[in-house]
């Protein structure tokens, strides 16, 4: 899970298309701070701990109580107008049909948490449908979680690449050099699940796949956090790197993320 919060941090500085689509930049600096992406990293977490082993409609309870929680503790990290509305203003929120890439960007716990690549892609499509239950956003944080699972269990890139184009449909011959050319701010699953799996797909280590991630622009944090998700349960994190990230969490989002470490969600 501190994958996905150190590519939230590290892109957040360049969200908006605000850097130079380039690998070279300082890794961190003053605004390199968590956003939405790693609160909700977080809740999606803790509900999923909390309720492992229960039924589908207790785990749903679980993770709209949790993302509440969490979101009205810090309700400015810059989450998107409909999520907002269903997160802070909604006592008994519905899914609206979103097809954004929120949906992926927490997704991280599940491809952890589970034992079988069936059950992993079940309960990643659990924290997705609670609120982005459009077919899209369904697809988008099972195919994160089926690529954290395939990666942590032994499968090598090329047979990661080969299970989400047969299983997810999405087109991955494009390059990064391709990608960045043409990518702009786009928050849907369809426009950003490519170029996480081609900032992965590229990659020689940990490091090296956050800054493609940054280096394709647009919503640089959440394609980030995704792409970190994943490259965390192939390559691991360097241990300098992940306690400066862990140096930039509040006490209770480090306190979920040394639970879930506890639990065994994390990559030795």
């Amino acid at each position: 899970m501190i994958g996905a919060m150190l590519g939230d941090m590290i892109g957040a500085p360049y969200e908006f298309d605000r850097g130079d689509k380039t690998k070279d930049f300082p890794l961190f600096s003053k605004k390199s701070k968590f956003t939405d992406d790693s609160v909700m990293t977080a809740a999606v977490a803790e509900a999923l701990l909390d309720a492992r082993g229960q039924s589908d409609d207790e785990i749903r309870a679980a993770l709209i109580r949790s993302m509440q929680k969490w979101g009205r503790r810090y309700p400015r990290a810059g989450y998107g107008g409909m999520f907002i509305r269903w997160l802070l203003f909604t006592e008994n929120p519905k899914p609206y049909g979103s097809f954004g890439n929120g949906s992926a960007m927490r997704a991280s716990a599940a491809g952890w948490l589970f034992d079988d690549l069936d059950t992993t892609r079940h309960m990643a499509a659990l924290t997705a449908e609670v609120s982005h239950n459009h077919p899209e956003g369904i697809k988008g944080a099972e195919a994160t979680a089926a690529a954290i699972y395939l990666a942590r269990t032994g499968s090598s890139m090329a047979e990661i690449r080969a299970y989400t184009e047969q299983e997810f449909g999405y087109d991955l011959s494009r390059t990064c050099a391709e990608l960045r050319a043409k990518n702009r701010h786009d928050e849907t699953c369809q426009v950003t699940m490519p170029l996480v799996f081609a900032a992965f797909l590229e990659s020689t280590d940990f490091e090296d796949a956050i800054r493609n991630a940054v280096s394709l622009g647009g919503d640089t944090d959440t394609i980030a956090c995704i792409t970190g998700s994943i490259a965390e349960a192939f390559y691991g994190v360097p241990e300098a790197i992940a306690e400066e990230g862990r140096k930039r969490l509040p006490a209770d989002l480090l306190a979920v993320l040394e639970r879930f470490d506890a639990a065994g969600g994390h990559c030795e």
